[in-house]
C-alpha cells in the first residue's frame, strides 16, 4: 500500500512554485498540499490547504508547517525588495528559517531553488546570497536535500522583470547554440524545473544534491 504523504510548498505564486503547486495537487503520491504564502490563491482544490503567513514570524506557524516533502521556490529581485537587506530577508531568511522549522517537525526532504553561480564566498551579492542559503540549508538534518541550479528561467511571469525579459529576448535565439560544456547556461522553462523538483522527491533518495542546469532538463528527459 502506497504510503500517504503530505507536501509544503511555499513560494506558489511564482514562476517555478505555480508550475509545482499544479503538479503537486495532481500527483497520486500527495493526499494534501500545504501552499504557504503571504497572500491566499485564487484556487481551489480538495487537496490544497492554503497557509496564509507572515514571513517575517515564521515560528509563530510553525504548527502549521508539518509537511514529509518540502519544496521552497521563494525569491525575489533586488529592486522589487526594495533593498538589499530585504533581498537577504527573503532569498536567505525566509528559505533558512523554513528548512529549520520543517526539518524540527519531522519533514523528510527539502527540495530548494537556488540560482547558476551560487557561491557563499562570491563577491557578487546575489549570488553570495543564494550560497550562503545553500550553506545553511544542508546544516539541516533532513533524509534528502536537492538544491536546484537553474540558469536564466523562461515563462510567464506574474509579476514583470524586465531584465530577466530582455536576457530572455536575448538569450533565447542562442539556445540551440549552447551545447557540450555550454549547456548548464542554455535558457529553461520554468515548468521543467518544476517537473524536475517533483521527480526528485519520488526517487527518496537519501543525501544531498545539487542540480545544475543541463542536469534538470535532463531529468525530465529533456536536453
Amino acid at each position: 500500500m502506497q504510503k500517504v504523504r503530505t507536501a509544503l510548498i511555499a513560494g506558489g505564486s511564482g514562476l517555478v512554485g505555480g508550475h509545482l503547486l499544479s503538479l503537486l495537487l495532481k500527483s497520486d503520491r500527495y493526499s494534501q498540499v500545504i501552499s504557504v504564502g503571504r497572500h491566499e490563491l485564487p484556487l481551489i482544490h480538495p487537496k490544497l490547504d492554503q497557509q496564509v503567513i507572515n514571513f517575517d514570524r515564521m515560528k509563530d506557524y510553525a504548527a502549521d508547517l508539518v509537511a514529509d516533502d518540502i519544496f521552497c521556490t521563494l525569491g525575489t529581485t533586488i529592486k522589487k525588495a526594495g533593498s538589499k537587506e530585504n533581498f537577504y530577508k527573503v532569498d536567505h531568511t525566509y528559505v533558512t528559517q523554513l528548512a529549520e522549522i520543517t526539518a524540527r517537525k519531522g519533514a523528510r526532504q527539502f527540495l530548494v531553488v537556488s540560482a547558476m553561480g551560487a557561491d557563499a564566498g562570491s563577491m557578487f551579492f546575489y549570488n553570495k546570497v543564494k550560497g550562503e542559503m545553500e550553506r545553511d540549508v544542508q546544516q539541516q538534518p533532513f533524509d534528502s536535500i536537492h538544491i536546484f541550479r537553474p540558469a536564466l528561467l523562461l515563462g510567464e511571469r506574474e509579476e514583470k522583470r524586465s531584465g530577466e525579459e530582455l536576457a530572455s529576448k536575448v538569450m533565447k535565439p542562442l539556445s540551440g547554440l549552447m551545447i557540450g560544456p555550454l549547456q548548464k547556461y542554455k535558457p529553461i522553462e520554468g515548468e521543467t524545473v518544476a517537473r524536475a523538483m517533483l521527480a526528485a522527491a519520488k526517487t527518496e533518495k537519501t543525501g544531498k544534491y545539487i542540480h545544475p542546469s543541463d542536469e534538470i532538463s535532463r531529468m525530465v528527459g529533456e536536453r
